[in-house]
């Protein structure tokens, strides 16, 4: 837990400088790859995941260590060599969970989130789940087990392994010439984001480009076929925690509802977006009929809201990388209430942007949330060592916040509808 929040403490303002580098690049290129609304809800997608990764929020139902405790046959000694075998390990189980992640009913939950925004950027990336709660997929590191990989190189080359996916996802880096046989690149992964029919559920390797052309699941980017990002089923919201486990709702309502008992036990191994026919016909949902015709979710944020959005996003970060670097000082009970107040910090700002209506009242149980910590503490998780005035500062914010949101859910949320942009 405290090592990977040190981890990043690092990794994350990284990423974002390189978001950065790539939107000052864009628009020396005359080219737009960002909305700030919808990068505003990547960037917190990745605030959730990170979090919930640090809280150890995660069931391993079989562990690695497990695994080459009882199946080594041999033991490589401890060199270069090591470590190429547990990438290579480590590049195919990534291939076949990504695969059935887009194949299998259930699993595409823990997915959507990274295919969600109707954007291709560095910040996208970012997206990725909370709703992965059971780790099952250990199993496929059964060649690094057999071959008496340590655990400890695993855990080494898990976050590098992770890490190396994010350079990829853009638009400003064209074809790599004999790199594209090798490697996943930026027109590799542009097809995997795209809901193009030609395009659709191709391209899932992490790094290596082989593993689909192996597997059949390989697709070049063409010319005449330009990309369009997103979900089959749109959705329509900026709030990543919804997007979590908007498709995990479907499914259970679908399943409680439908009459045919083998239906509600098969719908959730049946490939992604099966239905059961009583609940198609009876309870449709729309879909992305004519990807070249759709227009993109837009709730068309004022300036003003736009901006506050931005400046709760930055202070929901400060906060976040204020926990990374104290958690080796809290209890286990405050590290989960901070992180819960996170989770409540991020729902509430992108309810704001998503102009509900609720959005007052989820603002206003973030406030109650924080000032509850402060009384309980008489402090903001030690943060009276370096300056009470900090803990002043974290207070007033408190309890101006909802008086802002307040007055943004009343100019603006009330008379939202839906607007769409091409």
């Amino acid at each position: 837990m405290e090592t990977y929040a040190q981890v990043l403490n690092y990794a994350i303002p990284f990423f974002i400088l390189l978001i950065l580098v790539e939107e000052i690049a864009a628009r020396s290129m005359g080219k737009q790859i960002n909305r700030g609304v919808d990068t505003i809800s990547s960037l917190s997608s990745g605030f959730t995941n990170v979090v919930k990764d640090v809280l150890g929020l995660t069931i391993v139902i079989l562990s690695y260590g497990w695994l080459v405790d009882k199946v080594a046959i041999v033991e490589i000694k401890a060199n270069w060599v090591l470590y190429v075998v547990a990438f290579l390990a480590m590049d195919f189980s990534s291939y076949w969970i990504h695969r059935w992640s887009h194949e299998i009913n259930f699993l595409w939950n823990r997915h959507i989130i990274h295919h969600s925004s109707e954007e291709f950027n560095l910040a996208c990336a970012l997206r990725q789940p909370i709703s992965a709660i059971f780790s099952y997929f250990n199993f496929l590191l059964l060649p690094a087990a057999l071959l008496g990989v340590p655990t400890e190189v695993i855990a080494v080359v898990a976050p590098l392994h992770l890490f190396a996916q994010f350079w990829y996802h853009t638009k400003l880096i064209n074809r790599m010439g004999w790199l594209e046989n090798i490697l996943v690149t930026p027109s590799h992964h542009r097809v995997h984001h795209a809901m193009n029919a030609e395009y659709l559920d191709r391209n899932y390797a992490a790094i290596f480009i082989f593993w689909d052309k192996w597997f059949g699941t390989f697709q070049e980017e063409m010319k005449e076929v330009p990309p369009v990002y997103g979900v089959k089923r749109p959705v329509h919201t900026w709030n990543p925690i919804l997007i979590n486990f908007q498709h995990l709702f479907l499914l259970m309502q679908d399943a409680w509802r439908t009459r045919n008992w083998w239906d509600k036990l098969r719908i959730w191994f049946m490939p992604t977006g099966w239905r059961p026919a009583d609940m198609v016909e009876k309870y449709p949902v729309s879909g992305v009929e004519d990807v070249y015709a759709y227009k993109k979710f837009d709730t068309r944020l004022s300036l003003p809201l736009l901006i506050w959005s931005w400046i709760q996003l930055a202070l929901t970060f400060i906060l976040m990388l204020y926990l990374f670097n104290r958690i080796g000082d809290l209890s286990f009970t405050a590290i989960m209430l901070y992180g819960a107040f996170l989770f409540v910090s991020v729902f509430s700002f992108t309810t704001l942007m998503d102009k509900s209506p609720w959005a007052f009242l989820t603002e206003i149980l973030k406030a109650a949330m924080g000032l509850g910590l402060l009384w309980w503490q008489n402090d903001w998780f030690g943060l009276s060592e370096f300056s009470s005035y900090l803990v002043y500062a974290v207070a007033v914010y408190l309890v101006i916040s909802p008086m802002i949101v307040g007055y943004f859910t009343k100019t603006e949320c009330t008379t939202f509808r839906q607007t769409e942009i091409i």
